[in-house]
């Protein structure tokens, strides 16, 4: 007797437990092809997704929540770089790399918006378009939302914003408007289903809430054990994007 188990064998056990789970739970299987009660539940999740308990921190005026959001990320290690315009942005991150003694070559992809900024103010900037290589060591990226709950960016993967970005360079500098920061997670997934449409996600959506850390070992904070060392994000006061 062999004792090596055939794919159709663990199918076939695989099929037999989710059938005692569905007659457990009163759930009768649906048929291949035919819409059924349990699909047309989830169709009413995508197209109209549920509220969450919201935590009684966010429940703040606009102002309060981005003074949340800068606050909680410098605790978690970030540095938070205020910019009144798009048009202060590449001096904000000429003057971080400056003072942080960091290389001025900076990697970037393909988003608009950071194309059009006036990167010709600080010709001490050389702009390495692209996802990250091996030899990148300070990216930037555009974040599409902000949650003050946490302190956390979100990120969408794309030619955009290669997540290559987000994760190889010792350094990344994230660029985000004030009027992308909302208080608890839904609101920034509602961010998102704006941009994507209901059901509909980037890629990859990343959420980042300062550098790469952990205290895996002696329980000792290490910094940078999985991605960045630093973590700088630009909160761009003034919402209209730059001409292109």
């Amino acid at each position: 007797m062999s004792l090596i188990e055939k794919p159709a064998d663990r199918e076939g056990a695989r099929e037999a437990i989710l059938s005692k789970v569905r007659a457990s739970l009163g759930i009768e299987p649906e048929v291949p092809g035919q819409s059924g009660a349990r699909s047309a539940i989830v169709e009413r999740r995508i197209e109209a997704p549920p509220r969450h308990l919201t935590p009684a921190r966010v429940l703040k005026p606009k102002v309060d929540l981005e003074a949340l959001f800068a606050s909680t990320l410098v605790s978690q290690f970030a540095s938070v770089l205020p910019a009144n315009n798009f048009s202060d942005v590449p001096g904000a991150i000429a003057t971080y790399l400056r003072q942080t003694n960091l290389p001025s070559v900076i990697g970037l992809g393909q988003d608009p918006v950071l194309a059009a900024l006036p990167w010709g103010i600080e010709p001490g900037l050389t702009l390495s378009p692209g996802p990250a290589r091996p030899e990148t060591e300070v990216s930037v990226s555009r974040a599409i939302a902000g949650a003050a709950e946490t302190g956390t960016i979100f990120l969408a993967s794309g030619p955009d914003n290669p997540v290559t970005l987000t994760f190889m360079p010792a350094t990344h500098i994230v660029v985000l408007t004030a009027n992308d920061i909302v208080g608890p997670y839904e609101d920034a997934f509602q961010v998102v289903r704006k941009l994507y449409g209901n059901g509909l996600m980037p890629r990859t959506l990343n959420l980042v809430s300062g550098p790469s850390r952990t205290a895996d070992i002696g329980g000792k904070i290490v910094i940078g054990a999985h991605g960045p060392q630093r973590l700088a994000v630009v909160v761009v006061g003034n919402n209209r994007p730059p001409a292109a």
